[in-house]
């Protein structure tokens, strides 16, 4: 059995079976000028979701236990990894060299007019620009994207056409959104950056090569697998 016929083989199990959000969703052939996302929270959530990684459901993450409410949807781009690639662009960009990539797939908050009411679904979405957030010497950047095709900002091609206020807000929220009331304890998140779309796209194909080069053994080895079984 050829690569080809495996392709198809695991194309067609997708009919039975539903595909793991970070690693059985395609980013998209439009990439990274539209991107795939797979939406986690949206505003209104009191409890923050986030993707449970070997089961591929929702999870529980924790209650949001403050006034901070993520006003955006949110979620990640699959079959991204924040690694090397985004950790080197990010030490590059902020002149520290400590910096590392999160492990985790690249984030991002999604504009739109409309009320999305509940996560765990799929949108496409452009990406606009983003912020090089660092937590705790971790790359943990943000990409901003619009909806594709939204009616209000789905025409907003970069940073400087989104209106401030959203900009703040979502500055706000991630700022703050680890923070406990009186605390001493020295803030952690920072953004050293607002960045416009030409280095969120750069950011996201970073974060395709490292998810591509941490996972390329494994379908490798998937590959095999299924060619030395259907033979």
């Amino acid at each position: 059995m050829n690569r080809s016929q495996i392709r198809r083989f695991l194309k067609l199990t997708k009919l039975f079976s539903k595909p793991h959000p970070w690693h059985g969703i395609d980013i998209g052939e439009d990439k990274p000028d539209v991107v795939k996302v797979f939406i986690e929270i949206v505003p209104g959530d009191t409890m923050k979701y986030e993707l449970d990684k070997e089961s591929g459901y929702l999870k529980v993450d924790r209650p949001q236990r403050f006034s901070n409410i993520c006003p955006l949807p949110y979620g990640f781009i699959p079959q991204t990894l924040c690694a090397e690639q985004v950790g080197n662009y990010c030490a590059e960009k902020t002149g520290r060299s400590t910096v590392k990539g999160d492990q985790d797939p690249l984030d991002i908050c999604v504009i739109t007019e409309r009320n999305i009411p509940h996560g765990n679904l799929i949108l496409d979405a452009i990406p606009v620009g983003g912020f090089r957030m660092i937590d705790g010497e971790e790359a943990d950047d943000k990409i901003i994207a619009v909806m594709k095709g939204d009616a209000s900002f789905g025409d907003m091609n970069d940073i400087k056409d989104v209106p401030k206020h959203i900009i703040e807000r979502l500055s706000h929220y991630f700022l703050t959104y680890k923070e406990r009331p009186f605390s001493d304890k020295k803030r952690e998140v920072e953004i050293t950056h607002i960045y416009g779309g030409k280095e969120a796209k750069e950011v996201v194909n970073r974060s395709i090569k490292d998810y591509n080069s941490h996972f390329d053994t494994d379908k490798k080895e998937l590959f095999e697998l299924i060619g030395s079984g259907l033979e």
